[in-house]
């Protein structure tokens, strides 16, 4: 018969039921799977390596914070600080001297505005306090009236009752100064540190990269510098993008301030603009500030304007101004400037939400010059063509840079003598 023909001799084949539209298994499908099984471990052991790797960098990272964050407070300072200092320079004046030049007229323009703000408020302070008692004698006359009819009694045992709770909370409450004034006290000593370090980052600071390239290889030496520059620049933008946030918050709300006849106009201005660099805390003490002095002076009415006013400009900042001016300036996104803002804050709470942006924009600095790297582009080489190398011999080392005509290629090197201060600046970051 043509069907027992086909059969292999000595099988005999068995009914099953019908086929289905899957397809038999082939050969090769236990060794591919072993094969892709293996690559998933070894991608999962990848992972979980640099995963615990960055847990550890983490966790040394805290335990060394106390030491980072002057350091970091002087490098901000000294992006601000950094242009006149090179001005100076320029023209001839020893480092060490146009250090301390930057530095004492920095302090000084500090001091001037604390000493023209301060008798504006002992001036009207008065006023403030008496606009205040008649405050709260209105309040209470309102209190006592309809529709509450509240009588004295009854306000005096809501007096007491706030009294004795905060009498049964004074170990508490103690406890809470005492961790306030600990905090305002580190941070005074780290800004006395900070500022120590930026005469140093003034004075020395161009002697950083050469010291730092020349601890690596000529190979890397051009990285190295190429990082330095385009992260120097990234610090400095969002410094500068920050101070036009905190300059447009307070031309505004002062200019409100000043429509209505709110009292110490240019001192909350003040506050305003430096509660910016203090993301949301910041902005809700001054705005608070502002809504109580309109209240106490002139009522409640005015309060409720101020208010408005504040929240309007604020919203108005954070949610559209600073992430378009940040995202513009460090080349960010605005949804990743808000999600860097999210998360330092939940991090690290105040100072997370500060230094949220600039650690995000350095990281995208370093990932985008590593993906142009792997592209082939040659982040290193500067828009004018040259690229930063460094030379000498054991006595010392400099920074030259020589011009990239071609790949393979050099023409003779520049000298700089390793001072950005002979740039005209560093290039922005890439990408």
């Amino acid at each position: 018969m043509p069907a027992a023909s086909a059969r292999t001799p000595g099988f005999t084949s068995i009914p099953t039921a019908s086929a289905t539209s899957s397809p038999a298994p082939g050969p090769d499908r236990g060794p591919r799977l072993q094969k892709g099984v293996r690559a998933l471990a070894i991608a999962s052991a990848q992972l979980l390596l640099i995963a615990a790797g960055l847990v550890v960098v983490g966790w040394v990272l805290g335990q060394l914070w106390p030491v980072l964050l002057p350091v970091i407070l002087g490098l901000l300072f000294a992006t601000v600080l950094w242009p006149p200092t090179r001005l100076l320079r320029q023209v001839g004046t020893p480092p060490a001297l146009a250090a301390i030049v930057v530095l004492l007229a920095f302090l000084a323009v500090i001091v001037g505005l604390f000493s023209w703000i301060v008798p504006q408020v002992a001036d009207q302070a008065g006023e403030l306090a008496d606009a205040a008692t008649a405050g709260l004698e209105d309040l209470q006359g309102w209190v006592t009236g309809p529709p509450l009819n509240l009588g004295e009694d009854q306000i005096g045992q809501a007096v007491d009752q706030v009294i004795n709770t905060i009498q049964g909370n004074a170990q508490n409450i103690a406890g809470y100064a005492l961790t306030g004034a600990t905090a305002v006290g580190g941070l005074l000593l780290n800004l006395v540190l900070a500022l120590v370090l930026v005469f140093f980052f003034l004075k020395d600071g161009p002697r950083w990269l050469p010291w730092l390239a020349a601890q690596t290889g000529p190979k890397v030496a051009p990285h190295v510098a190429a990082l330095s520059y385009k992260t120097w620049s990234t610090l400095s933008e969002f410094i500068r993008q920050q101070a036009l946030v905190g300059f447009i918050d307070a031309f505004f709300i002062g200019l409100g301030l000043w429509i209505l006849g709110v009292p110490l106009v240019l001192p909350l201005a003040v506050l305003t603009f430096f509660g910016a660099f203090i993301p949301i805390i910041g902005a809700f003490v001054a705005g608070f500030f502002a809504v109580i002095v309109a209240l106490v002076s002139n009522g409640w009415q005015t309060a409720l304007i101020v208010l408005v006013i504040v929240l309007v400009v604020q919203q108005v900042e954070g949610n559209v101004l600073q992430p378009i001016l940040q995202g513009r300036g460090l080349n960010l996104h605005a949804a990743v400037v808000i999600l860097a803002v999210t998360l330092g804050g939940s991090l690290y709470g105040i100072l997370g939400t500060f230094l949220g942006v600039p650690v995000a924009a350095l990281i995208a600095v370093v990932y985008r010059y590593l993906r142009d790297e792997l592209d082939g582009r040659t982040p290193e080489v500067a828009d004018d063509g040259t690229r930063v190398q460094v030379t000498g011999d054991e006595t010392g080392a400099t920074v030259v840079r020589e011009r990239v005509t071609s790949p393979g290629h050099r023409d003779a090197p520049e000298d700089d003598g390793g001072d950005p201060a002979a740039d005209d600046g560093p290039p922005r970051p890439a990408g």
